[in-house]
């Protein structure tokens, strides 16, 4: 991803990622939200599993912020500052065009809900599951066939299935076809 599609890709996910990181100190999380779903844009293209993680990252980032229930948890202000610590380190990294260490940071985010426990740790791994389908769906959304979506994001084709039937993206009837008269009417008018 970083090499070839090079420079615009790079560049467009170090500005995601620094503009994540001033919406999550604000804690505007609807700018992380619409950062989340930029990023899918990327992602659907070049299908790249540093775009998709990205997505991910910050649309799970959003969801824990919107529902406070993250600060009645003794081990949110260390979650907190690592997670924050590491997108600096994804930053640098890209900034510095190294595609390893980039990769590796974006890991060492998820690595950071590893080290949590109980009630906290659970609950950060639910939010993370589902934003990975959420994200899933979206993908799935921009034409990419659902076994090739659920693949790239580590989930199965039932999770995916099952999400987009809940949320309607897969409601698509293509039985439903233009009336003859209007088609043989359309192709008269091109050849006008």
């Amino acid at each position: 991803m970083i090499e070839k599609e090079g420079i615009k890709e790079r560049e467009n996910l170090l500005w995601i990622l620094r503009e994540t990181k001033n919406a999550v100190k604000k804690k505007d999380i609807v700018k992380i939200k619409e950062l989340s779903n930029h990023t899918l844009h990327t992602a659907s293209i070049h299908q790249d599993s540093e775009s998709i993680a990205v997505a991910i990252i910050t649309y799970a980032l959003s969801k824990i912020i919107e529902r406070r229930k993250y600060t009645y948890y003794k081990e949110w202000p260390s979650f907190y500052k690592n997670y924050l610590n590491n997108i600096e380190k994804a930053i640098q990294n890209l900034q510095k065009n190294d595609a390893e260490k980039f990769k590796e940071d974006l890991e060492k985010i998820r690595q950071e809900i590893g080290k949590l426990s109980g009630h906290f740790k659970k609950y950060i791994q639910d939010v993370f599951r589902k934003a990975k389908i959420n994200k899933a769906s979206r993908i799935y959304e921009h034409g990419i066939s659902m076994e090739k979506t659920a693949k790239l994001l580590g989930i199965t084709m039932w999770e995916l299935a099952e999400y987009a039937g809940q949320t309607g993206i897969s409601d698509v009837n293509l039985t439903v076809t233009m009336p003859v008269k209007n088609r043989i009417k359309q192709a008269e008018d091109i050849f006008r």
